[in-house]
């Protein structure tokens, strides 16, 4: 067999980011996969859980409507419905956007097991595989946390979680960082009485953090922030006791804290190739590895777990495997977690912005000041800008607000060139829409007094 140019494993958004670039090069590429095609995103990550969420959210937004002259109703849901209707927008997806997209670039999806013979070569269902270069690029999977009781338990992850055919009565989600949130929310929104266990937002600004614990309280989310200690299942239900020794009980368990990478199967001991102390494999500053023959992209080389992410980090490993060089900028790297309202979030916090060595000044605008927000009737939610002080550019911008996601583009254009909070305030923003919300905040810096709607 001729030896290939490069060999992907995988073929997620990294998977593909780095085939794509290596074909317009014009180079020999072939993606291997042992699953199904999509990785991690479209299967069982941000395609599954988004349309569960926004299926739930029309259901939480009629129960919950602040125009009471616009009746509305919510009945059970029907959840074996909507997993058909998630189901089916993954395969169109899969044809659209993955193989019909490699049929248009010219490269190969194989299909096969596949693991490190030696640090030179790649077998697939046995046999060698040559390529002058291989990027790993499988994904990550849910974490099993070690929590006594938990073997003896039929619990559910996030995964099997959005398999499910039936609506559950009762749920504990442990985990309060993004999957635990948006999981929450999605079986509440549908009908589930949810109590969630840990830290909510660990990661956020704590004035963002306090928005969602409210935005929970309202719809009846029950949240412990304690620790699991222990989980016991008895008579058809499961308990989880927390380390204040309050017990929580509820007819299902899902597990939420967090993610680790998939390298089962592929041998890297054999290939020589080194991980780091969470188990993804390590990576320079090129996506390459110890191995000087493979890269690693995505979410197994511990690069931050977000599709966009893991496509620029494929791309970056593919130039840099065809001889190239290029290095990822995550300056005003924006992030959404999609829960209601979206907590979103580019650049540094505050609490990171000091550790980097800045001198900070910061200011939240709360809801009930953004003209958007009054028009919906719902003001919860708030916005916060991270600025030096010294030079007055913008570090970070967070936001826990309808629609927050969107707001972060802006945000990130103005972190990536170098805009100063009062470049901000005197840059047009269209009336009425969240993102306006921005400039308002920007305009804090410069007093303090109330102003009119579009002053």
């Amino acid at each position: 067999m001729d030896q290939l140019d490069l060999v992907i494993i995988g073929t997620g958004g990294a998977a593909m980011a780095a085939g794509i670039h290596a074909r317009a090069q014009g180079k020999n590429v072939v993606l291997i996969e042992r699953g199904v095609v999509g990785g991690t995103c479209l299967n069982v990550g941000c395609v599954p859980s988004k349309t569960l969420l926004a299926a739930s959210g029309q259901r939480e937004h009629a129960l919950h409507n602040p125009f009471p002259g616009v009746p509305t109703s919510a009945g059970r849901a029907d959840l074996q419905s909507l997993v058909g209707q998630k189901d089916d927008l993954i395969e169109q997806m899969r044809a659209a956007k993955y193989l019909d997209v490699a049929d248009a670039h010219g490269f190969d999806i194989r299909r096969g097991e596949h693991r490190f013979a030696d640090p030179q070569t790649l077998l697939v269902d046995g046999e060698p595989l040559p390529a002058a270069a291989y990027i790993v690029a499988t994904g990550s999977e849910p974490t099993t946390p070690g929590l006594p009781g938990l073997g003896d338990t039929d619990w559910l992850t996030s995964t099997t979680a959005m398999e499910l055919q039936e609506l559950p009565e009762s749920l504990i989600v442990i985990g309060g960082g993004y999957v635990g949130m948006e999981q929450a929310q999605l079986f509440a929104g549908l009908g589930t009485r949810v109590t969630l266990i840990g830290c909510l937002a660990p990661h956020a600004e704590p004035e963002l953090a306090e928005v969602l614990r409210e935005a929970f309280d309202r719809v009846g989310i029950t949240v412990a922030e304690q620790r699991a200690v222990q989980v016991a299942t008895e008579a058809g239900a499961v308990s989880v006791t927390t380390d204040d020794r309050q017990t929580v009980t509820a007819q299902r368990l899902l597990i939420a804290t967090g993610r680790k990478a998939r390298t089962d199967g592929l041998d890297l001991a054999a290939a020589g190739i080194e991980v780091d102390e969470r188990g993804f494999i390590a990576v320079d500053a090129r996506q390459q590895t110890n191995n000087p023959k493979v890269w690693a992209a995505g979410d197994v080389s511990g690069a931050p777990q977000y599709v966009y992410v893991a496509a620029e980090t494929g791309r970056a490993a593919a130039v840099n495997a065809l001889g190239g060089k290029r290095e990822i900028d995550y300056t005003g790297l924006p992030a959404v977690i999609f829960t209601r309202p979206q907590l979103a979030s580019a650049g540094l916090t505050e609490a990171e912005a000091l550790a980097a060595g800045h001198t900070c000044d910061c200011r939240v605008l709360g809801g009930e000041d953004i003209p958007r927000a009054l028009t919906n009737q719902d003001t919860l939610g708030a916005l916060k800008i991270v600025i030096d002080a010294d030079t007055g550019k913008v570090l970070g911008v967070h936001a826990a607000l309808d629609g927050a996601g969107d707001v972060m583009l802006a945000a990130t254009y103005a972190i990536k060139a170098g805009m100063t909070v009062d470049d901000i305030a005197d840059t047009w923003a269209p009336y009425l829409t969240m993102s306006e919300a921005l400039r308002i905040a920007a305009g804090l810096f410069r007093t303090d007094k109330p102003t009119s709607c579009c002053a």
